[in-house]
C-alpha cells in the first residue's frame, strides 16, 4: 500500500506520460550526486527482444558468479521487477524507502514517471560499484532517461521494426527515424548488433552508426547460431564454436536473442566459460515471452493442453511468433487484446492456420482498445469472436486434446492472465 501511495505521487510530479527530453533526468541525478557515472553498464536498445536478451545475459553471468544489477521496463506485475541489485529484486519496504529518499532529493520538480524510476535505479545501483548493470532503454533511446551514461561497457542493439509511432511527428513515422533515435546516439565502446528483418534495417543500422568510433559486432559478419537436431544449436563468432543444449525457452527467435547475448559476453571478456553459457542458457526467466503456464486457475480452465502466453505487439513480434507456432503440428486456438496505439491490421496479419481468434477488453488499461472494436478490426480474418473477459474467452473456446491456448497482444494483457491464474 505504501509503495502504490508513492507510485501514484512520482505520476503526478509531470502533466505527461512521456516528455522526451533529458534535462530533468540530468538535474535530478545531479542533485544525487551523478550516480550514473559511477557503475559499469551494459546497454540494451532496440524494439523486440531487449528483455530476452537481457534474461540471457543475466543468467548466463550468474552462472558465473558475476553479480548484477539489472533495470528492466515494463514490469509485468509487480514494480519491483523493474529494481534488481545483487541478483536480488528490492522487497517492498526497501523499495519504499529507495523511492522516499529520491523524491525528497526531487524536491517535487517536474519529472516524468519513468525518469525517476531510473534516478531511483541509478542512486541505488552506484552503492554496488563492482556489480554489472544491464540496463534497459525505454523508448527510441535518443532522449530515453536511461542515456545520461558518459560511458558503457557496451551497447546491444536488438531486433529493430516500428513501433510506438504515436510519439513520432507525423511525416516521420519511419523505419529510418526510429534507427536514428535508437542508434545514432550511442556510446563510444562495444556495439553488438543482433539479426534484423529485414536485411535492410541492418543495412540502415549500419549507416546510422558509421562515423560511431566504437568495436562494431554484426549478426552473420561476425557471429551466428544455426539450429542443429537432437535439442542442440550450435554457436559461433572469433572464438570459436560452441555446442549447446537448448534453451529453457520457446522460438527460434529466442536462439538469436540468446546468441547476440553469448556474443556479448565472450567480447568483452568476462571470464565467461563455456559450461557457464551452457548452463545459463537452460536457466532463463523470461516472463510473458512465450511463457508456458504449467499450473493455476486458469491453466485449470485450459486442463492439459499447452497453454502460452507471449506480449508481442508490434507487427515484427508477430512475424517471430508466428514463425514459432507454425513449427507446432496441433490446433491453435488464440485470445489477443491490444492497445489503442498499435497498428492492430498488421499485427493480425501474420497469424496464418488459426482456429480461432477472440478478442478481448484488458481491464484497468484506459489506453487500451477494446474488445469489441479489435474484433471489428479484425473482421476480415476467419472465426473471430469478443468476448469481455479473459475466462470467458477461454471457456467459449472448443479445446480439444492436444490443442494450443496463444494469449498475446500485449505485456499489460499478459499480467492480467498471471495475475489471474
Amino acid at each position: 500500500m505504501k509503495l502504490q501511495k508513492i507510485l501514484s505521487r512520482f505520476l503526478k510530479l509531470h502533466k505527461k506520460e512521456i516528455d522526451l527530453s533529458l534535462d530533468r533526468i540530468i538535474q535530478l541525478c545531479e542533485k544525487l550526486g551523478n550516480p550514473q557515472d559511477k557503475i559499469e553498464a551494459i546497454s540494451i536498445v532496440g524494439t523486440n527482444g531487449k528483455n530476452s536478451t537481457i534474461q540471457a545475459c543475466y543468467s548466463i553471468l550468474k552462472e558465473a558468479g558475476i553479480k548484477c544489477n539489472v533495470y528492466t521496463s515494463p514490469h509485468i506485475q509487480k514494480i519491483n521487477e523493474r529494481f534488481v541489485f545483487n541478483n536480488q529484486q528490492l522487497g517492498d519496504d526497501e523499495l519504499a524507502s529507495l523511492f522516499e529518499e529520491v523524491e525528497r532529493v526531487n524536491a517535487n520538480n517536474p519529472v516524468t514517471f519513468f525518469e525517476i524510476l531510473t534516478a531511483c535505479f541509478f542512486h541505488k545501483a552506484a552503492q554496488f560499484p563492482d556489480n554489472l548493470n544491464l540496463i534497459e532503454a525505454g523508448l527510441f533511446h535518443r532522449f530515453d532517461a536511461t542515456n545520461i551514461l558518459k560511458n558503457n561497457l557496451a551497447s546491444i542493439v536488438t531486433s529493430i521494426s516500428k513501433d510506438h509511432l504515436d510519439w513520432l511527428p507525423e511525416n516521420e513515422k519511419t523505419i529510418d527515424k526510429i534507427i536514428f533515435e535508437k542508434t545514432s546516439n550511442l556510446l563510444n565502446s562495444n556495439i553488438i548488433v543482433a539479426k534484423q528483418y529485414p536485411v535492410s534495417t541492418l543495412e540502415k543500422i549500419k549507416k546510422t552508426i558509421q562515423q560511431n568510433q566504437s568495436n562494431k559486432y554484426f549478426f552473420n559478419d561476425d557471429f551466428s547460431f544455426s539450429s542443429g537436431e537432437n535439442e542442440f544449436f550450435y554457436y559461433e563468432d572469433k572464438f570459436g564454436g560452441l555446442k549447446l543444449p537448448k534453451p529453457n525457452v520457446l522460438g527460434q527467435f529466442q536462439q538469436e536473442n540468446i546468441s547476440t547475448a553469448i556474443a556479448t559476453l565472450r567480447i568483452l571478456d568476462l571470464g565467461i566459460e563455456d559450461h557457464h553459457i551452457k548452463k545459463g542458457i537452460q536457466k532463463i526467466d523470461n516472463v510473458a515471452r512465450l511463457q508456458k503456464i504449467e499450473s493455476g486457475k486458469l491453466k485449470d480452465l485450459v486442463k492439459d493442453n499447452l497453454f502460452l502466453i507471449s506480449g508481442d505487439h508490434n507487427e515484427d513480434g508477430a512475424r517471430v511468433l508466428n514463425e514459432y507456432l507454425k513449427s507446432l503440428n496441433c490446433r491453435k486456438h488464440v485470445i489477443i487484446g491490444m492497445m489503442d496505439n498499435k497498428e492492430h491490421e498488421k499485427y493480425i496479419n501474420h497469424f496464418k492456420d488459426i482456429t480461432s481468434i477472440t478478442t478481448v477488453d484488458i481491464k484497468n488499461q484506459p489506453n487500451a482498445i477494446s474488445g469489441l472494436k479489435l474484433r471489428e478490426k479484425f473482421r476480415n480474418i476467419p472465426n473471430v469472436s469478443y468476448k469481455e473477459s479473459i475466462e470467458d474467452a477461454i471457456k467459449s473456446i472448443n479445446l480439444n486434446q492436444g490443442d494450443l491456448l496463444l494469449i498475446t497482444g500485449s505485456l499489460y494483457l499478459c499480467s492480467e492472465v498471471l495475475n489471474l491464474n
